[in-house]
Order: C-alpha cells, then structure tokens, then sequence
C-alpha cells in the first residue's frame, strides 16, 4: 500500500538472465578466484523455493528494520507484511562464489550475461553464507507514472565492509532499465547513511530534494531518537 493506493505489477512469466560480477572483497587466498552472480526472482520464485530463502531474507531486513536506522518502518517481523512490502515487484539476489566463475553467455556494454540459476549459484551452502546483497524494484508511482521504480537495498550485517553494496547499486543501473522503467527515484535517503549518499553521488544520481526532518530514527549510540533529513535522488535511465 502506497500514498496512492496499490500499485500493482503484472506476474512474471520469465525472468532477466542471471549476471556475473567482479567481487571487490579482499581474501588472504591470492590464487582464488573470486566472484558475485546476480539473480532476478519475484513472489512467485520464493513460493516455490523450499531452501528457505525467503525465510532468510525476511529475518535480514526485518532486523535491519529493528535496527531504526535506515528505512521508515517501525516493526516488519509478519512475514506477510514483508513479501506484501519487499515482494511487491521485482527481486534481485547476489551470490558470492568462488573457483571458476560461470562462462559468459553475451557481453554488452560491460554487463555479462550467464546461464546459472540461484540454486546452482548458492552450490549446497547455507544462504547465510553465500548471499551478499539483494534489493527489490518496483514502481515508485501508479499508472501514468509507473515507468519511475524505486529500491530497497539490504547487505546482510556479515557481508558488510567489503564492497557489495556498490555491486548491488552497479547491476541495479542494468536490472531496472531491463525491467522497463525509465527512472529511479529514492523517496528517503536518511543523512546518517553517509555511505548509500556517497554511493549514489558517484554513480551520477541527482539530488532532487531535501526533505527535513523525515525519519523519526534510533540514535546510532542507542541513546533514543533523534528527527533526520532525508535526500531524495533521482536519476534517468534514458541517453541524451
């Protein structure tokens, strides 16, 4: 449910080719290769998924909420609510690997394309292990403006630190374009994630506004709560 009601999106029949990744992590093995696949799935994929991934990326951003500090929700434990909010649209889950990367299928414009499935990537280990980010898309607006998406980004606390998050925010700039929209917008970046800003002003997003005193968020010292600023960033997926 948003500010203009449901906004719905019609059920997927197919899925956009998986993608392969440079993994910017830094490993004491310096002969190891090393890797990320990026996978697109939705409701429907997770439904018939019996891995218990959605079990798992559920209990991730349901703490991330607990944690007050970076999305506007106050409690999504129900794991209704949260296939309801994060299932929405579309989903993207990136898998760390290591050993032989998958062959490329087609390469255009540096994104290379391979024909792996998310359980083949994950290779029989716990999802706590091998997930490295994940992010959905979905319209930001109804209707006549449903071609301008939004996302959500989430980089498991174990996975932090080593550079995913900009692998995730990279094929973002490939998946929602291939997705149909036009545009992204994000509706509240809170000030206190100098990190998703510095990461959005390098990959050319604008800053469209200010709003103040958006987020109503728990102090990072744990001494209650304080009222932040939010940005919100805008960038256009189309060539001029």
């Amino acid at each position: 449910m948003s500010a203009y009601g449901v906004i719905s999106r019609a059920q997927r029949t197919s899925y956009l080719p998986a993608t392969l990744w440079d993994n910017p992590r830094v490993d004491p093995d310096p002969g190891a290769q090393f890797f990320v696949t990026v996978h697109h799935i939705d409701r429907s994929a997770v439904e018939r998924d019996q891995t218990g991934l959605f079990n798992y990326l559920h209990s991730i951003f349901a703490n991330e909420v607990d944690g007050g500090q970076t999305y506007p929700q106050e409690d999504i434990r129900d794991p209704a609510a949260f296939g309801l909010y994060f299932f929405g649209g579309d989903v993207l889950v990136a898998i760390a690997g290591k050993g032989d990367p998958p062959a490329i299928e087609s390469e255009q414009r540096g994104v290379r394309e391979i024909q792996l499935s998310l359980d083949g990537a994950r290779d029989g280990r716990m999802w706590e292990a091998c997930v490295a980010g994940f992010y959905y898309v979905k319209p930001n607006y109804p209707g006549r403006s449903s071609h301008i998406c939004n996302a959500g980004f989430i980089v498991p606390p174990s996975q932090r630190g080593s550079g995913y998050g900009r692998v995730l925010a990279k094929s973002y700039l490939h998946y929602a374009p291939a997705l149909g929209y036009k545009a992204s917008v994000f509706n509240l970046v809170y000030n206190n994630n100098a990190a998703s800003i510095r990461l959005w002003e390098t990959l050319n997003f604008t800053k469209a506004g200010l709003i103040p005193k958006a987020g109503r968020l728990r102090r990072k010292d744990g001494e209650g709560e304080e009222y932040v600023d939010a940005i919100v960033f805008y960038k256009s997926f189309e060539e001029t």
